[in-house]
């Protein structure tokens, strides 16, 4: 008999798709309310770049005197350096008004939208940096940069509107 297949994936193009949002309160990151969700501020309209944003898994070795394999289990959780850019306002009058330096929160990204019923990834964040992004032949941009403060919730289901 043969092996199950994994399920074949619907395929999609994230931009259009994907919803970022600024939550600055979220009780229980691991069960994020409709409520919240209408609090916070969808940031993908403004948002021409991305950094980061994913968790990685170290392992540790376990050693033993009796075999010369050194079999491994799961170590330290850690996220990546994290940030998102945006289109700045030559009136100034941008995401330098939202995200400030020190300011605490959650970064939710909804990477099938926001669909009842999906999932979504919640960081807690503190906002290290508002860097101006000067290129000769760019658009100008504001790069938030951000600090993950604790664990992210992963698959998080999203409720109904």
């Amino acid at each position: 008999m043969a092996a199950t297949p994994i399920n074949a994936s619907v395929r999609y193009y994230r931009r259009g798709t994907t919803k970022v949002l600024w939550a600055p309160a979220i009780a229980n990151k691991n069960a994020i309310s409709r409520a919240e969700i209408n609090a916070s501020t969808a940031l993908e309209g403004e948002t021409g770049a991305m950094g980061g944003w994913q968790t990685t898994s170290a392992t540790v070795g376990t050693p033993a005197l009796g075999s010369r394999f050194t079999p491994v289990v799961g170590g330290e959780i850690t996220a990546a350096d994290s940030s998102l850019t945006f289109w700045a306002s030559k009136d100034g009058d941008d995401v330098r008004t939202l995200l400030q330096r020190e300011d605490n929160g959650f970064v939710v990204w909804m990477d099938e939208g926001d669909v009842e019923g999906q999932t979504c990834d919640i960081f807690p964040v503190t906002v290290t940096s508002q860097a101006k992004v000067r290129e000769l032949d760019s658009a100008a941009q504001i790069m938030a940069q951000f600090a993950i403060t604790s664990e992210p919730a992963e698959n998080v289901t999203i409720p109904a509107a």
